[in-house]
C-alpha cells in the first residue's frame, strides 16, 4: 500500500486528521532540508510536501517564490531532490510528495521522472499548473507505477469539475481554500466548511485544505470538515527568519508543534 493511503487509513482508525507541511527543497540548503524532514516527522507531521524550485510559479506567493529563487541560485534540481529522498528513506518512511510545476517534469522526461520518483521513494506528485486532462499519459504512467497524482479543487470549481477531480485525483484531493496565491492570511473564507462538505458528498477520498493556513485556530476550523490541513508559507517564513541561526531546524519544529496545540 502506498504510504499516503496507509497514513490516511491509520489516521482514520485513530479518529485523527492529517497535518501536511510544505518546505522548499534546498532552502536554505539540501542538508538543512533533510534535517527539517526528520524534525517535522519527530514533531508529529503526517505527510511532507517537498517543493521543487521553479523560476516561474503560478500559484506561489512571495514567501515561497523567494525560497525557490534562493534554491535555484544554488542550482537545486530534480536530481538533487531524488538523491535527497533516497537518503531520507534510509531513516524515515514518512509519506513524501513532490510539489512542483510541469516544466521541470516535462524537461526531465515523463517516463524518467516517474521511474526515478518511485525508485527514490516518492509517494505522490502535486503539479499546480497541470490539469489532469492535459497530460493523461503522465497520469497513466504514475497510476501504473503506484505514484499518487494529487489534483486541485477551489472555491470556483463547478459541480462537474468536483465530480471529475474526485474521480481522477489519487492519494487525496487538494482543496485551495481561497482564490489567489499561497501565503498566510488572517482569516479563512466564510464558505470554507460548506465547500468542503460539498466535495465530500462526491467522494470517499481524503480532502485536505491548503493556502492561507497559518494559525492553530485555522487548523481547528479546517478539521471540522476536512481530512487534513496543509501548511506551507507560514513554515517557509519561519525558515527564512532563522537562516544563519544554529537552532533553525529546532525552531521550525517548535513552530509546527505549536500549530497543533
Amino acid at each position: 500500500m502506498n504510504r499516503i493511503d496507509a497514513k490516511f487509513k491509520e489516521l482514520k482508525a485513530q479518529g485523527k486528521k492529517a497535518l501536511i507541511v510544505y518546505i522548499t527543497c534546498g532552502y536554505p540548503d539540501i542538508a538543512t532540508t533533510e534535517k527539517l524532514v526528520l524534525e517535522l516527522e519527530k514533531r508529529g507531521v503526517d505527510i511532507i510536501e517537498l517543493g521543487v524550485p521553479f523560476s516561474d510559479p503560478l500559484a506561489d506567493g512571495p514567501i515561497i517564490q523567494e525560497a525557490s529563487s534562493y534554491a535555484l541560485k544554488k542550482k537545486i534540481n530534480l536530481k538533487d531532490i531524488f538523491f535527497l529522498v533516497k537518503r531520507l528513506r534510509r531513516k524515515s518512511q514518512i509519506p513524501l510528495c513532490l510539489m512542483g510545476y510541469y516544466n521541470p517534469i516535462f524537461s526531465f522526461g515523463q517516463d524518467r521522472f516517474v521511474a526515478e520518483a518511485i525508485n527514490a521513494g516518492i509517494d505522490g506528485v502535486i503539479i499546480p499548473d497541470l490539469p489532469p486532462e492535459e497530460d493523461e499519459r503522465l497520469v497513466s504512467l504514475a497510476k501504473r507505477s503506484g505514484l499518487k497524482t494529487i489534483f486541485f479543487l477551489s472555491p470556483t470549481s463547478s459541480s462537474g469539475r468536483v465530480a471529475y477531480i474526485s474521480k481522477v485525483s489519487t492519494g487525496f484531493i487538494y482543496y485551495v481554500s481561497l482564490t489567489g496565491v499561497t501565503g498566510a492570511r488572517q482569516a479563512l473564507p466564510a464558505d470554507l466548511q460548506q465547500n468542503i462538505r460539498a466535495i465530500k458528498r462526491c467522494t470517499t477520498k481524503p480532502v485536505c485544505v491548503g493556502f492561507g493556513i497559518s494559525k492553530p485556530e485555522h487548523i481547528k476550523e479546517v478539521f471540522k470538515a476536512a481530512d487534513g490541513v496543509i501548511v506551507g508559507s507560514a513554515v517557509v517564513k519561519v525558515i527564512k527568519e532563522n537562516i544563519g541561526k544554529q537552532d533553525l531546524v529546532q525552531g521550525v519544529g517548535r513552530f509546527v508543534k505549536n500549530l497543533m496545540r
